[in-house]
This record gives C-alpha cells, sequence and structure tokens, in this order.
C-alpha cells in the first residue's frame, strides 16, 4: 500500500497521506458517545507484519472508493448496536466530506468493553 491515496479529478491529481484518512476516522469515532478507544484489534504480530492496521483502523482502497474496519472498546452501559452504527454513519460521513473518496464499507468490530473510565478493557 502507498504512502498515499491519490483521487484523480480533471485531470488534476489530490493527495492524501494515510495518515490524514486515519486521523479523520479516529477523531469521526471517538466523537460518538459509548466510544472508550479504538483498540488494535489483532494480535501484535500481525501489525507488526502488515501496513494496513494502524491504532485500531484497517484502510484499503481501490481507486477512490475506501473499505474501513475499526476496532472498539465500548463503554459498559451502552448499547453496542447503537454505538456500532453512529460511528459508522459518523466515519461515513466525515471521510466524504473531507476528502474525495466514496465510503464502500465501514466494518466496526467491538473487542472490549470498558467499565469505568479508569480501568483496562474487558477482552470479550
Amino acid at each position: 500500500m502507498q504512502d498515499k491515496l491519490e483521487n484523480k479529478q480533471n485531470d488534476n491529481i489530490v493527495s492524501y497521506r494515510k495518515s490524514v484518512v486515519h486521523s479523520i476516522i479516529t477523531l469521526a469515532a471517538k466523537e460518538i458517545s459509548g466510544v472508550a478507544s479504538l483498540n488494535a484489534g489483532v494480535s501484535f504480530v500481525k501489525r507488526a507484519f502488515s501496513r494496513k492496521f494502524f491504532k485500531g483502523i484497517r484502510l484499503e482502497y481501490d481507486k477512490n472508493r475506501v473499505f474501513i474496519d475499526v476496532f472498539l472498546n465500548v463503554y459498559f452501559g451502552y448499547s453496542v448496536n447503537d454505538v456500532a452504527f453512529k460511528v459508522q454513519e459518523n466515519i461515513k460521513r466525515s471521510v466524504e466530506s473531507m476528502t474525495e473518496y466514496k465510503v464502500d464499507s465501514v466494518n466496526v468490530h467491538v473487542v472490549g468493553v470498558v467499565f469505568d473510565s479508569e480501568q483496562e478493557a474487558a477482552v470479550i
């Protein structure tokens, strides 16, 4: 995967660094109440040898379409379905409004539950 995502439009090229798109996704996910944190969601070995994973986000793209996987920890007491749906909507809206990409899919993986703000996530 390249370090830059490119979008060609009317012979003009707009390129985004992957870190910019990751930042948009991270901020969009954390805006939703009930999201405790992003979680890597995969083993250290897979993260170390794969460029697709970055701090709880897996991002793939094909031309101007983007495929997103987000790995979250959710606070106890929130509806997992509601939080996941709101995260999907917010990420899709944010990425499409801030970039020229069409988000094809946003998959939300809830990998842990946080019981209070001082505890670590309890992995399900």
